[in-house]
């Protein structure tokens, strides 16, 4: 396929066709974590595994609860990735096995490198009553997955007006402005949140996929329809699309270029190959300082699942 611009196509109906042959429209399952918390996880899914280094994407929230009954998500561990949060709604404080400690506001980034290994707790403080916030994986590329583990806190993002839309640049560069988030991939990031209804076209690099998540309202990306229970994905070929948004709606927007190496996940870690992940899992089981410790957290440690079938029997 080539990387025609789609407005240059004069027969309408021709249009609709070249777009529609890049896009898919995907449902994604709920499930309920702590007390009353219910997440949308996207990604992965049996119909689409990535998009670009993006492995993982929970969409958590909002939910209400009473002071006290927030998320409280033990010591546990992780290899080969970055977890990403994007805070929208109450806070959340993050505390790690290499000794950081920080609360996530609205509108800020907690990046996590776990690269060799890393532990960490999230756990809403006891004041809080409100939750709303996307949680990612990015996966590391090979030259990087061992990397040391560090943390990194990002208090404020860029933003760019633009056809009464807000877009904060969370990963990348976007409307020739570059989020200071640090990852180490071609990846792309984005909230858009709509001042009242609108319509814009989104520029793309043909390189890339993307996919859409709705976190707030209802969009259409290009007659698709989206809401809180499918992501929109287009496929590499692209360089523009056109979204039409709802008075209030807020949408992630994701992109990367398809990732350099098959990756497995399991649990908590990313790798490459099975040995690596049970590896890992035994160390956690047998406390291994790979992952360190969390002193000041009082409750257990999260218990590593049992290794499926053909993981057991691989060598």
């Amino acid at each position: 396929m080539t990387n025609t611009n789609y407005t240059e196509i004069s027969n309408s109906d021709d249009c609709e066709k070249y777009v529609n042959q890049y896009i898919q429209d995907f449902q994604i399952r709920s499930a309920e974590i702590g007390k009353g918390t219910v997440i949308k996880r996207a990604l992965p899914s049996r119909q689409k595994r990535m998009i670009g280094a993006w492995c993982f994407l929970d969409h958590a929230g909002p939910v209400v609860f009473p002071q006290g009954d927030g998320l409280d998500v033990g010591p546990h561990p992780h290899i080969g990735l970055q977890t990403f949060t994007w805070m929208i709604e109450g806070t959340m404080m993050h505390t790690d096995s290499i000794g950081s400690k920080q609360l996530i506001r609205p509108k800020q980034v907690n990046l996590m490198t776990a690269g060799h290994g890393i532990s960490h707790t999230e756990v809403a403080p006891d004041t809080e009553t409100h939750m709303h916030a996307a949680q990612l994986w990015i996966a590391l590329p090979d030259n990087k997955i061992n990397m040391p583990p560090q943390f990194d806190h990002y208090p404020e993002l860029p933003v760019v007006e633009q056809d009464n839309i807000e877009f904060t640049v969370l990963v990348g560069e976007f409307l020739q402005t570059k989020s200071p988030v640090k990852v180490h991939s071609e990846l792309l990031g984005v909230d858009l949140t709509a001042k009242e209804s609108t319509t814009t076209r989104i520029q793309l690099n043909p390189k890339y996929e993307y996919g859409f998540l709705a976190l707030e309202g209802t969009a259409t990306i290009h007659g698709h329809e989206l809401d809180d229970n499918n992501l929109v994905v287009l496929e590499p070929g692209l360089t523009e699309i056109e979204v039409q948004l709802h008075a209030g709606s807020r949408l992630l927007l994701l992109g990367g270029e398809p990732f350099e190496s098959p990756i497995l996940l399991w649990w908590n870690f990313v790798g490459r190959t099975q040995e690596e992940l049970k590896i890992a899992r035994d160390q956690w089981v047998n406390q291994d300082q790979r992952f360190g410790n969390i002193p000041d957290y009082e409750g257990p440690r999260l218990e590593a699942p049992v290794l499926p079938d053909s993981m057991r029997a691989s060598k």
